[in-house]
């Protein structure tokens, strides 16, 4: 996806979406487009797309709920975030036995 922005028609010809569905999706907050000032028109990011893909397979092929899917979805959040929180801790510990290991005689 090269766009960084897309409109409500490129996501529903490019995830093969109904609009009815996009609209669940944003009733529950489970994706939020961006709406800019004097503009009508929304406008989704890459991460509230990856979001819809991910909803869609969730809801078509394994038959989640909208309430499940938004659990889903945060957790998945959830544990993206944490992963980062632990790479950046073990990026600091690398670089402390690092620089440990330069000072050592």
């Amino acid at each position: 996806m090269s766009k960084k922005f897309w409109t409500i028609t490129d996501v529903v010809e490019v995830l093969q979406i109904d609009e009815s569905f996009l609209a669940d999706m944003e009733e529950e907050e489970i994706v939020c487009p961006i709406c800019r000032e004097n503009s009508s028109t929304k406008l989704f990011s890459a991460s509230e797309i990856e979001k819809l893909r991910l909803a869609k397979i969730l809801i078509q092929e394994m038959e989640v709920n909208l309430p499940g899917v938004d659990i889903i979805l945060r957790m998945r959040q959830s544990m993206i975030d944490m992963r980062k929180q632990f790479d950046a801790v073990l990026e600091d510990l690398a670089r402390h036995l690092r620089e440990t290991s330069e000072r050592a005689p």
